[in-house]
């Protein structure tokens, strides 16, 4: 029996009370059974909607009623959440997107992530002690309105007003505020008091808003007009964009509206790779779908697959650590701008850098090992990533472009009637992002993410993001994508390895317990859930584990399962407020 296997140590009773839930496992858990629960998994046979916000996965599921595909579902989530979760994600933002379309059987990926500008002091690194740096220097040049009306121009089926409407609706009448939007203002509450605006709207009377108060927004509403109104261009030029750049250089930034004016959203294929008989689409850089891929592929590579099982299999859990730490050691270096930095896609995608990379899990968990290092996929770029990729594979294509610390980030998951899917991740960086309000929004706090190698002019900063589509065949089996920094790319593998290779349901994949680790130390960070048994062997081969509870940081995890007869199960992570909704 295959010693990863944990039927080879369960008590008999277990195995047949194991037998007995696999019986019942058609119907799925019911609400009641996940905790919190209400609206978290959410079961539908036509479009569904998985988003960090109820009312933002409600805007998506109304688009999808009204005749829209998922792009305009997404898009119109995107912007409502740009309304209801302020603290991760706006208008000031950025994030990528990647679409599949089922007719067609083609996919494309676009990106729009903050970005540097063309000012020399953006190749310039801010020496300033980080309390008195200038909030401004954080914020990147913001794509989020660039991508989003690109995306549904270019791919979606209904007028642009009819996606925003939902948006407008929510920043002009309000929402009721969740607790964790109250959370987190509470915890940004510095940064949000040096704006008077942002104060008024967020600490009135001195005191952050509670859950159950209403959030209304009129600025908001006022740019989310003009931005309906004119297909976004007001958003890049005139007034919105001239008060962004004169707020943003007031606090010491660097934005230009030049800069805003020749924004460009990079329209790329996705990564393709083969991964347990499915097809993978993933973010190429400079977001982080490559190291998705190589956590996912050296789990095909080291059996760990086969495993059956996490929560109370120490073996495979010890071989889960040491995969992550070593991906993790690509993953602090192989990443940038590939316009102007060379990132070895291809061979971090490829099966025979997975395999390399894989024979070394014993090694990175050796009780002698404190760091690991990073690898060489550059002689891995020829390796071809299996025939099912032929028509999406662009981990070496050229992109097109046209003008248009502690990350907490949203995504969103929807896949329409039609089989159509959109995986996207967006983010205003750390909470409330550079702290700079304009026009109603938030300035991001990507341009942090630039370090020695990656900084210069008119590129874009390098992120975790990792949406993600899994096909089997031409058909979508999961779409999947996580917030939290470099939580991300071990959420999904977790989820998705959970749900496709261990066959569990999507809603209690995304409850379970996940673990983080890290190149640089052997300390490895676990959530509540694992058995004695996986806390013991993780001690023994030399880990230090680290609690960690109800922590939001730990990954958002927002994604749809396909079932193989079609039934679409909506999951929102129950770390956060989100929800799904069916259409």
């Amino acid at each position: 029996m295959n010693p990863l296997d944990p039927r080879a140590r369960r008590p008999l009773l277990a195995v047949a009370l194991a037998a007995l839930v696999a019986g019942c496992a058609g119907a799925g858990p019911t609400a009641d059974d996940l905790s919190p629960a209400y609206g978290k998994r959410v079961e539908g046979d036509r479009g569904m909607v998985a988003a960090s916000h109820p009312d933002a996965a409600g805007a998506g599921a109304e688009i999808l009623r009204a005749g829209g595909n998922a792009v305009d579902a997404a898009v119109a989530t995107a912007f409502a959440l740009s309304v209801t979760d302020i603290s991760q994600t706006g208008l000031g933002g950025g994030g990528s997107l990647t679409f599949y379309d089922a007719r067609r059987r083609s996919a494309v990926h676009l990106s729009f992530y903050p970005r540097a500008g063309s000012d020399p002091a953006w190749a310039v690194a801010d020496t300033a002690a980080p309390a008195s740096r200038a909030a401004g220097r954080a914020a990147g040049v913001p794509g989020m309105v660039a991508g989003l009306v690109a995306s549904q121009l270019r791919f979606g089926r209904l007028p642009l007003d009819r996606v925003i409407a939902p948006a407008l609706r929510l920043a002009r009448d309000g929402f009721v505020v969740t607790p964790l939007l109250s959370r987190t203002i509470l915890s940004a509450r510095a940064r949000l008091e040096a704006d008077s605006a942002a104060r008024a709207l967020l600490l009135p009377d001195g005191q952050p808003l509670r859950p159950g108060d209403r959030l209304v927004q009129p600025a908001l509403a006022q740019t989310l007009a003009r931005i309906a109104a004119d297909s976004g261009r007001a958003f890049y030029r005139g007034e919105i964009a001239e008060r962004l750049a004169l707020d943003v250089q007031a606090r010491g930034g660097l934005i230009s509206v030049r800069d805003l004016q020749q924004y460009p959203v990079r329209t790329m294929q996705p990564i393709c790779a083969e991964w347990m008989g499915h097809t993978v689409l993933a973010a190429p850089p400079p977001h982080g779908g490559a190291h998705v891929v190589e956590m996912l592929r050296m789990s095909e590579a080291s059996g760990l697959t086969r495993a059956r099982g996490l929560s109370d299999n120490p073996e495979a859990v010890v071989r889960l650590a040491g995969l992550l730490r070593l991906a993790q050691a690509d993953a602090s270096w192989w990443r940038g701008d590939p316009a102007v930095m060379t990132v070895p896609t291809r061979g971090l995608a490829s099966a025979t850098y997975a395999a390399e990379r894989a024979a070394l899990i014993p090694m990175a968990a050796n009780s002698a090992t404190e760091s690991v290092t990073r690898g060489d996929p550059q002689p891995h770029e020829g390796a071809p990533l299996g025939a099912s990729c032929t028509a999406y594979d662009g981990a070496a294509a050229p992109a097109s472009a046209a003008p248009a610390g502690e990350s907490l980030t949203s995504h969103l998951a929807v896949v329409d009637g039609d089989g159509n899917a959109v995986s996207a991740t967006t983010t205003v960086g750390v909470l409330f992002g550079s702290g700079v309000y304009s026009g109603g929004f938030f300035l991001n706090s990507s341009a942090s993410n630039f370090d020695d190698r990656t900084r210069g002019t008119d590129r874009y900063a390098n992120t975790t993001m990792a949406p993600t589509i899994i096909l089997d065949g031409a058909r979508v089996r999961l779409v999947i994508g996580a917030a939290g920094s470099q939580y991300i790319q071990p959420a999904i593998t977790q989820v998705a390895l959970r749900v496709l290779a261990f066959g569990e349901d999507a809603g209690r994949a995304i409850a379970a317990p996940r673990i983080q680790t890290s190149a640089g130390r052997r300390e490895v960070e676990v959530e509540p859930g694992f058995s004695p048994a996986v806390y013991e062997a993780l001690v023994r081969t030399g880990y230090r584990p680290a609690s960690r509870i109800a922590d939001i940081t730990f990954g958002g995890v927002h994604a749809i399962h396909v079932t193989t007869r079609g039934r679409r199960i909506g999951v929102a992570d129950p770390r956060r407020d989100g929800a799904a909704a069916a259409q």
